[in-house]
């Protein structure tokens, strides 16, 4: 038995050693535990398979980093939802909402700290650790941060709104948006050029080098700065603002978005139209909310057998109407006058203005007004005309009179 056990300890001694050789020789600059486990990997009965090497790394290593990246790869989500209810409790204790929406803005870049530990830990556990890829972790460390950054602008475009509003009520909706997408802009031109810098590229000799071709990019941009300076315009005159119904050059529609190099127009078809802020600038451009009031305008036709009594009657009474009507604008004009003998019908002009821009309101008076003229016209036996011709027969002893309703 003591001879067995001798010759088993001998014939393990090899791989002990060449075991032994390898985490002596091999730096893996692993946490602790990771260097404890991966050296009982290599020291258990399978460690004679583990501990052969492929391109100098051996295969244990090679499976736990790809275990390891596809870990933290296909469960970030589950990571990052763990995180998000751990510091919720956190948030629900404030009153303000700014915390709340920092962190669902922070989703995004907490996932990717996820994906940044196991790209980290896969090239680890495979000894890569090269210029290239301290380079690259560092890169993506770097974009992270920035990611942040912007990803608050987003969260806390409330706080700008609300800065830009003590300037300018009517247009801080506008201003904040136009300020938001400058920082933004900014955020985005210094993290790519904290990047690059990471990479060993010199943004200062890169940008100075732009100078040379200054010209040509100027002139390449031309168009960009013309559309720039339109939207600064735009703001400056309050010629629109998000949300109003306009007319430009036959686009008619809402005004969804005015940014800072294009307007977005929702046209009434439900489609989008997108303009230039230089060709808004300098266009005429009919802003329908601007209105304090809508016309009303219509011509109203009664037959022929109405006496003028009744025509007189109903146009004074049609005329209180619209003097006594709360929806009716008393400051613009008002008309109501027998206008016309048409063919089929004698008509009564009426034009005054509705107390409103907004288009449902403006339905919902004209709506009104019909039906007291309706009524109107009931109380006064009179009868509304609809197109109609007389067909006259005569014969030698009598007229007769038929009459053809089209």
């Amino acid at each position: 038995m003591n001879d067995k056990n001798e010759t088993n300890r001998t014939l393990d001694e090899p791989i002990i050693e060449t075991t032994e050789q390898i985490i002596e020789t091999l730096d893996m600059n692993l946490e602790d535990h990771t260097q404890e486990f991966l050296a009982q990997l290599y020291n258990s009965e399978y460690g004679i398979y583990l501990v052969k090497t492929i391109f100098h790394v051996p295969i244990a290593n090679i499976i736990a980093a790809v275990i390891a990246l596809f870990f933290f790869l296909f469960l970030r989500k589950m990571f990052t939802t763990l995180t998000i209810k751990t510091l919720q409790p956190l948030t629900t204790r404030t009153k303000t909402f700014y915390d709340d929406r920092i962190l669902s803005a922070l989703k995004g870049p907490i996932s990717f700290v996820f994906v940044i530990i196991g790209v980290n830990l896969f090239f680890t556990l495979l000894f890569l650790e090269t210029e290239f890829i301290k380079t690259l972790i560092n890169s993506m460390i770097v974009f992270n941060i920035f990611w942040v950054i912007y990803a608050l602008t987003h969260a806390l475009r409330g706080v700008v709104y609300h800065f830009t509003g003590q300037f300018n009520t009517e247009l801080s909706h506008e201003m904040g948006n136009f300020i938001l997408t400058i920082m933004r802009g900014i955020v985005l031109a210094v993290g790519l050029g904290a990047v690059l810098q990471v990479w060993g590229i010199n943004v200062t000799a890169l940008v100075a080098s732009l100078g040379i071709g200054g010209l040509a990019f100027a002139l390449a941009a031309k168009d960009t700065a013309a559309n720039l300076f339109g939207s600064i315009a735009l703001l400056l005159d309050k010629s629109v603002r998000i949300g109003e119904w306009i007319k430009i050059d036959g686009v008619e529609g809402t005004v969804e978005d005015i940014g800072m190099r294009t307007t977005k127009i929702r046209s009434f078809q439900n489609s989008l139209i997108t303009l230039p802020n230089q060709a808004i600038a300098n266009s005429h451009i009919e802003n329908f909310s601007r209105r304090k009031t809508r016309r009303i305008k219509m011509t109203i036709g009664i037959t022929y057998s109405a006496t003028s009594q009744q025509i007189n009657n109903i146009v004074n009474d049609i005329r209180t109407m619209l003097k006594t009507h709360p929806e009716i604008s008393q400051n613009s004009t008002l008309l109501v006058n027998f206008s016309s003998f048409n063919e089929s019908s004698l008509g009564i002009f009426v034009y005054t203005f509705a107390n409103t821009a907004n288009w449902a309101e403006y339905m919902s008076i004209k709506e009104d007004v019909n039906l007291k003229i309706m009524k109107i016209v009931e109380n006064n036996n009179a009868h509304f005309a609809f197109p109609s011709q007389s067909l006259y027969i005569e014969s030698d002893n009598f007229l007769k009179i038929n009459n053809c309703n089209t």
